[in-house]
């Protein structure tokens, strides 16, 4: 393992350190096979129920660990490390959790506790939102039936939902937006492993189909009305964050990796003999390099997994945590444009070491470039930085220009239902 331990972005507890590290062990021994038979990590999800992994953030009144933000995604890098499929399966459930202690502080709502608490017992929840289709709406639909609802769509990028107990869908019950939980075992849902992207191979992020889903009021969980938009500061820098930090556990992998594969070697390329590469100053000096990458990358994570622990204590008691929750978003915008960059050098670089013996399928180290690359264009840098310098040269707000076009969609739709209306 690299100098970068799990207790530098937030300091968790030896005794929770120690339980995960165990588990975070035998995932990393397994990681290099499933990557090279494309074995889903059914049996990694399991041992990290069963270790408790699925609540750090539950409060412990439900009966969760109740750890800080800080605390979980310095765990989260340790996991990513050891393997960076595993945080992006569980991403969606760990944001499902954010939402759910929210409502939980802010209302009554007796629905709320008992997701909680049902994550407390070891349900895990996926992800079914986004859409394969030509704009950026969502075409999923809750409809009102005798006994209920009815959910119908189809959904691509369901990550987790081949490991989930619940999916949390996206839907339209008219212009509403709701988000509703559904079963993985409810009549009519069909999940299809066919994600076929070059890295992140096995989180599970292919098609759901929905069919005539049944649906209870009751898993209906969130609901924004027409003129409500759909935006939450805080969780766009949540979801972004949990990407930061699986790119900084892919760093630390990769210093790692690279180290384990440079300390027993005896000769490298262009030099007679037998010699020991450890001694090699060029070689030494790419290892540094990689030791600072990944330093760099954990030390950025740690700096916006405060501020948005200080922004989510706000919310919990009530209090506007608008302020904080940008400058998170803010926070994470800004790593993003850095560490991505450090991160896919640190995994082209690491090559430079072995000469070709390196690139051996044994070993699996194109694994690091091609998760890397595949998070990096989850969420295009690119995108992020337009908003960066529209935001500081004219004061736009990043999504402003989603917002308004959101807006204006809206708008239009309207005045051609009233047109189809009076005609």
């Amino acid at each position: 393992m690299s100098a970068c331990s799990a207790a530098d972005i937030g300091q968790v507890g030896s005794d929770v350190e120690k339980r995960f590290q165990e588990v975070f062990q035998r995932i990393e021994e397994g990681a290099v096979e499933r990557e090279r038979s494309r074995t889903l990590a059914f049996e990694p999800v399991k041992w990290l129920r069963e270790t408790g992994f699925l609540k750090l953030r539950v409060p412990q009144e439900q009966g969760g660990a109740g750890l800080s933000i800080p605390e979980t995604v310095s765990l989260l890098v340790s996991l990513a490390a050891a393997d960076s499929n595993i945080p992006q399966i569980i991403r969606a459930h760990f944001a499902f959790v954010e939402e759910e202690r929210q409502r939980v502080r802010k209302s009554d709502d007796p629905l709320s506790a008992s997701w909680l608490e049902r994550i407390a017992e070891g349900a895990l929840f996926g992800a079914a939102m986004a859409e394969l289709s030509a704009s950026t709406s969502t075409e999923t639909n809750l409809t009102r039936t005798d006994g209920g609802w009815s959910l119908n769509g189809r959904k691509y990028y369901s990550t987790g939902s081949l490991y989930a107990d619940w999916i949390a869908v996206i839907a339209m019950d008219g212009d509403d937006r709701v988000r509703v939980a559904v079963p993985v075992n409810a009549s009519g849902v069909t999940r299809i492993d066919d994600w076929d992207g070059f890295g992140q191979r096995l989180t599970g992020s292919g098609t759901t189909v929905f069919e005539d889903v049944p649906v209870q009021e009751w898993q209906i969980y969130h609901r924004n009305t027409g003129d409500d938009f759909p935006i939450n500061r805080f969780l766009l820098a949540y979801y972004q964050t949990f990407h930061l930090a699986t790119l900084a556990g892919i760093a630390r992998a990769i210093l790692r990796d690279t180290v384990d594969f440079v300390q027993p070697r005896s000769r490298t390329f262009g030099v007679p003999g037998k010699t020991s590469p450890r001694h090699d100053p060029l070689v030494q000096g790419i290892v540094g390099r990689l030791s600072s990458l990944a330093f760099a990358s954990e030390a950025l994570v740690g700096r916006v997994a405060q501020t948005l622990d200080r922004a989510a204590a706000l919310r919990e008691a009530g209090e506007d945590d608008e302020e904080l929750s940008f400058q998170a978003e803010l926070e994470a915008y800004h790593a993003q444009q850095v560490l991505l960059p450090l991160v896919l050098e640190a995994a082209t670089s690491l090559f430079e070491v072995g000469g070709a013996s390196a690139t051996s399928e044994k070993l699996k180290l194109d694994r690091h470039w091609r998760n890397a690359r595949v998070l990096a264009s989850h969420n295009p840098a690119v995108q992020r930085a337009r908003e960066l310098g529209d935001w500081r040269l004219n004061g736009v707000q990043p999504g402003e220009v989603w917002r308004q076009g959101v807006i204006r969609e809206r708008e239009v739709n309207m005045i051609l239902k009233q047109q189809t209306k009076s005609s």
